[in-house]
């Protein structure tokens, strides 16, 4: 069935574009100019060594663009501006994710572990090589035994107070570095994260620089390197294991920010809680988890920039105009696969932006207070979580919607899916990433009630519901409050209200919460096994919960956004798409979790059924302005690099067209048996 066609105001793709680009708009403009350098993409074909040899050799791009001195302190030429570096970091996904991911191993994980976790003296010794390029290292935290399971890793580093030394040590195959980039190739250094020993005490995981190649190199004595060989994706990256015998490791090389032994074994730290230290020190390296967020959003724009052109240009099955097929793009079905995604990308796309907000707060010190990194921490797991899901989804959604075309390796669909397959589970498997989510919306449960009675909870709550169209269970005027708020007189205006949508979704999230903290208050009597396994019980609701709490986020983001066009008043045709897109993103989140709204009594049937129509209508509108909503995302042929998504199909198209108006009007022009048979019915 073919869509409605819908007459559009015209939009400008740069005003969309600001508000994509947030306030760090230039970096990304940079990221964006390096990573259409013709070096800096991989080549169509090659063998596994080629493809690594040709992104090591683009990591030079990125050190020479200038980003990775943004982070570094004034005293060492850069600007302390962390978030900056990011925006226009991630942006390299375009050139290649491997580029991306083998930079991110070199400049975020190594360089920045080095900054982050190290002193002074170590800084001026190792970073600025390794922010220069010229020293290539490693991030050695994964073991193949421990994954996400970070504190109980099995690499141990014993101080020897007699030589001054540590022994770094891999006592058994479970403990061996597992999928470690730049290991199986051109690390010459790695950060290892071992169990720190000393003075017959285990002071938990800490990180120590460790020299693993000669310069010719060669694996050191002791250090065993081992290649992970051709994986499912990200072929540029030369993942690899490590494991040490014994290995000699000057005391000097132990990053110390959180941590320190002294010549006599004395060890001393500023954080005098092992957990709060070990917590604090993984925190520091939180910016691999923003940075995979805000790749995975534009690994997703970039899927949708290739898809929208694709459908506003190919045209399938017959229409009114006898010498013209319909577009891809005007199907409602089609609008239906590509709109939702469109609008979601939007809403991730602003929520980063939130993210890097508060991370950069934390790391340029102007707020990095406990509950400051907190926050941040849970924002990056669940953002993460979340984004690299969707990403996956919507790459895998605009190969099919571009038909064979989408499967040709030339259209970079099938190989942009394969090397963000992998994202979904490193830095923090997203399962993981969102229980650490649903135990920080439990702990901050428990903290609100920790010392109100029923009665003082039922006023807080409330006060809560009227303030904040926060609502909890328990309640008998909880289910009224939200039934008066969309049991109004059923008009579509009311389904798009942002009241509506913000009442929905947040009540969503309060009720699963106050559920589930309910269901393990036992927990807390119970011995630890029993305890563990009535939290195991409830494990998938808590997944549930954080996974409908990052969506608030997210939809808040998008929202605030949209309200900040629209008050600023210069852009009322490009505030109302953005209205149009929140109202879109708002309500497919709605649909999809429609059963739970109707099981729990939020929304009546009648309200219900409207829902799918005015999606179909929203993605009507937003359809007739697609091109004008992906221009905006800031991409070009260098950055695309997908003959679908240029005029390769329109070409085509205009040839096809002229082809059958000139045949028509030919005497000789076939007659179509069926229309034979028509003027034979007519005749008689």
């Amino acid at each position: 069935m073919e869509g409605r066609r819908v007459e559009t105001n015209a939009l400008d793709p740069a005003v969309l574009g600001a508000v994509l680009d947030g306030t760090w708009a230039a970096a990304r403009r940079r990221g964006r100019e390096t990573a259409a350098d013709p070096r800096a993409h991989l080549p169509a074909e090659g063998t596994l060594e080629e493809l690594r040899a040709a992104t090591t050799a683009a990591v030079s791009l990125v050190s020479d663009s200038g980003l990775t001195r943004l982070p570094l302190p004034e005293s060492m030429g850069g600007r302390n501006t962390h978030a900056e570096y990011v925006a226009g970091f991630e942006e390299f996904v375009t050139a290649s994710p491997s580029l991306q991911i083998k930079a991110g191993v070199q400049f975020g994980l190594f360089a920045g572990a080095i900054q982050h976790l190290g002193n002074e003296e170590q800084h001026a010794k190792w970073l600025d090589d390794a922010v220069s390029g010229r020293l290539l290292g490693c991030f050695a935290m994964t073991e193949i035994g421990h994954g996400s399971d970070v504190a109980e890793l099995g690499t141990t580093a014993t101080y020897e107070p007699e030589t001054g030394e540590f022994s770094l040590h891999t006592p058994f195959r479970a403990a061996t570095k597992e999928y470690i980039g730049n290991a199986a190739r051109d690390g010459r250094a790695a950060v290892v994260f071992a169990q720190l020993v000393t003075r017959g005490v285990n002071h938990g995981v800490h990180a120590l620089v460790v020299p693993i190649r000669d310069e010719d190199g060669t694996p050191l004595p002791g250090v065993t390197v081992e290649d992970d060989g051709k994986k499912g994706g990200l072929l540029g990256v030369d993942n690899g294991r490590l494991a040490f015998d014994a290995v000699r490791v000057p005391r000097e090389n132990l990053l110390t920010r959180y941590g320190a032994v002294a010549a006599d074994g004395e060890y001393s730290s500023p954080i005098e809680s092992p957990g709060r230290r070990f917590f604090t020190m993984l925190g520091t390296l939180v910016q691999g988890r923003v940075s995979l967020d805000g790749a995975a959003v534009v690994a997703q724009k970039l899927a949708l920039d290739i898809a929208v052109r694709y459908a506003g240009q190919r045209r399938q099955f017959a229409s009114a105009s006898p010498v013209e097929e319909t577009r891809l793009l005007d199907y409602q079905r089609h609008q239906r696969r590509l709109m939702p995604l469109l609008a979601e990308a939007y809403a991730h796309g602003l929520a980063h932006e939130t993210l890097l907000h508060s991370f950069e707060a934390v790391f340029s010190g102007e707020d990095d207070s406990d509950e400051a990194r907190q926050v941040l921490e849970t924002q990056a797991a669940g953002f993460k979580a979340l984004s690299t899901r969707a990403a996956l989804d919507t790459i895998q959604e605009c190969r099919e919607a571009c038909g064979g075309a989408g499967f040709m390796a030339e259209n970079r669909l099938v190989g942009l899916h394969a090397d963000l397959d992998v994202y979904a589970t490193f830095e923090g498997d997203n399962t993981v990433l969102l229980q650490l989510v649903g135990k920080r919306l439990l702990q901050d449960y428990a903290a609100e009630f920790k010392d109100i009675d029923f009665g003082g909870a039922a006023r807080f709550l409330g006060a809560q519901a009227a303030e904040h169209t926060l609502y909890r269970t328990g309640l008998a005027n909880v289910g009224r409050a939200i039934g008066d708020l969309v049991t109004a007189p059923v008009k579509e205006k009311r389904i798009r209200s942002g009241k509506v949508q913000e009442a929905l979704l947040a009540d969503r999230v309060e009720t699963m919460v106050a559920g589930l903290a309910q269901a393990l208050r036992p927990a807390a009597k119970m011995s630890t096994a029993d305890g563990a396994a009535l939290f195991n019980r409830h494990q998938n609701e808590l997944v549930e919960a954080a996974i409908a709490y990052v969506e608030l986020l997210k939809w808040r983001s998008l929202n605030a956004e949209m309200h900040r066009l629209e008050d600023a008043g210069r852009a009322p045709a490009e505030a109302k798409a953005l209205r149009r897109i929140r109202d879109l993103y708002g309500l497919t989140l709605i649909q999809r979790h429609l059963s739970w709204h109707l099981m729990y009594g939020r929304m009546p049937m009648a309200r219900a059924r409207l829902i799918d129509e005015t999606v179909n209508r929203l993605c009507a509108k937003l359809a007739a302005d697609a091109q004008e909503l992906v221009a905006a995302f800031g991409y070009g042929p260098q950055q695309r690099r997908a003959p679908i998504a240029e005029d390769a199909e329109s070409i085509r198209q205009a040839e096809a067209r002229e082809y059958y108006r000139r045949a028509r009007a030919q005497a000789d022009w076939p007659v179509d048996e069926k229309e034979l048979r028509r003027r034979a019915e007519k005749r008689g």
